[in-house]
């Protein structure tokens, strides 16, 4: 069972989104070569993350950069069935109130672009693309090859919570180490300690021999 209701529903879009997915797919075609290919619904990857490896030089080959968007989880195992890939200037920025100090305005990154690409996993674990709007509503701008942003900067939600679960448990496992540290390095202290304390002992009976004896001799 899946989050959506009906088989290939989508999230929600603007009001004026006017580009509908088309319920007659293209043959299915595995992608295997490079970015110069142009997406097309029923284009198949192996994986989500191909998917992403794709788009993102998709878009660099055409001049825009991607940002991941949207996802679905099943509620099944949990797992990310459906992804929404997309134009760093989709949407808008949220409206602030202004604030009393002056500032220098930011730049306008935000504006309303559409242009996506939407993949979703079938039953035999393949994506398959179910959406693509290729049309931008602002100019494109080549990036060089050798320019292309890390793939680092695309991470998505789940990919993230990941790095920092594996982050917490080797924070965890060095935390304990420390403790076993802390703990070995008391005792050899207290060892110490007692050893010190031992002589200490030892020293202050040794003195007070010398001194019986030394009143005895002068003793008439």
């Amino acid at each position: 069972m899946l989050i959506w209701a009906v088989d290939d529903e989508e999230p929600s879009m603007s009001k004026d989104e006017d580009v509908l997915e088309s319920s007659n797919r293209k043959e299915a075609v595995t992608y295997e070569g490079n970015s110069d290919t142009e997406p097309f619904v029923g284009m198949e990857f192996e994986s989500e993350e191909a998917a992403k490896v794709f788009y993102d030089g998709y878009a660099t080959q055409v001049g825009f950069i991607m940002r991941v968007d949207a996802f679905r989880r099943s509620m099944r195992d949990g797992k990310v069935v459906w992804r929404r890939l997309v134009c760093n200037k989709e949407g808008f920025r949220k409206t602030r109130a202004k604030r009393t100090e002056n500032r220098k305005p930011r730049a306008i990154t935000r504006e309303g672009c559409k242009a996506m690409l939407v993949v979703k996993k079938d039953k035999s674990g393949k994506w398959i693309v179910t959406r693509f709007i290729k049309e931008h509503n602002h100019p494109l701008v080549g990036t060089p090859a050798n320019g292309r942003r890390s793939m680092l900067l695309s991470q998505t939600p789940d990919e993230k919570d990941l790095k920092i679960r594996e982050l917490t448990a080797e924070l965890q496992r060095e935390r304990k180490r420390s403790a076993n540290y802390q703990e070995q390095l008391d005792m050899v202290l207290r060892q110490m300690e007692e050893h010190s304390n031992h002589l200490s002992r030892n020293i202050d009976a040794i003195v007070q021999s010398v001194k019986e004896i030394e009143s005895k001799r002068v003793a008439p």
